[in-house]
C-alpha cells in the first residue's frame, strides 16, 4: 500500500471512529454510569474505550457497535477494579511502615504502575503457571513442593515457571523497545 493509500485509509478510519463516537458516546457514558455509579469514572472509561478502539485499528460492524463498545468497556471496568484493589493493598502495606520510611508520591505512583503491569502479566498466564511462579518466587517453594501442591509432575512445574518467566521477559523487553 502506498503512503497516499495508507493516509486515505487512516483518514477513513478516523472518520468512522468519529461517527461511532458521535452516535454512541452518550449511550456508552450512560451505560457506564449505571454500572459504576459514578459519572467521573464513566466519562474516563468511555474516553478510554474509544482510545482502545482507535489503537486496535479494528472498526466493528455497524449493527455490532454497541456490543463491541460494551465489551471493551467491560474489560476496562475489570482493569479499573483490579487497579484499585492493587492500589488499596499497596497503600495498606505502606500504612504499616514508619512515616520516615514512606516513599514519595512519585515513587508510590511508579510502584503502583509496576504492580499493575505485573498483575496483567500474571493474569495472562494459565492459572497453574501463575500459581507455580508465585509459589516459587514469593513463597520460595521448591519445584517438588509446588508439584505436590498443584498435584502435577515436577516437569510440569518446570514448564509452568518457564512460561511465566518468558512472559515477564517479553513484557520487560517490549517495554524497553
Amino acid at each position: 500500500m502506498s503512503a497516499t493509500a495508507a493516509s486515505i485509509a487512516d483518514f477513513a478510519f478516523h472518520r468512522q471512529i468519529e461517527a461511532l463516537y458521535t452516535e454512541h458516546h452518550g449511550w456508552l457514558r450512560g451505560w457506564l454510569r449505571k454500572k459504576l455509579g459514578n459519572a467521573f469514572d464513566a466519562a474516563d472509561l468511555a474516553h478510554d474505550t474509544y482510545l482502545r478502539l482507535l489503537s486496535s485499528g479494528h472498526m466493528p460492524q455497524q449493527d455490532e457497535s454497541r456490543r463491541h463498545l460494551s465489551q471493551i468497556a467491560n474489560g476496562l471496568i475489570i482493569d479499573l477494579y483490579r487497579r484499585r484493589q492493587i492500589e488499596a493493598a499497596y497503600l495498606e502495606a505502606l500504612a504499616l511502615l514508619p512515616e520516615q520510611q514512606a516513599p514519595s508520591e512519585e515513587a508510590r505512583a511508579l510502584v503502583i504502575e509496576a504492580l499493575v503491569e505485573i498483575d496483567a502479566i500474571l493474569h495472562g498466564l494459565a492459572p497453574k503457571a501463575r500459581m507455580a511462579l508465585l509459589m516459587c518466587r514469593l513463597d520460595g517453594l521448591s519445584y517438588r513442593e509446588i508439584a505436590e501442591r498443584l498435584e502435577v509432575s515436577v516437569s510440569s512445574v518446570e514448564k509452568y515457571i518457564a512460561t511465566g518467566l518468558i512472559a515477564c521477559h517479553r513484557a520487560l523487553h517490549a517495554q524497553n523497545a
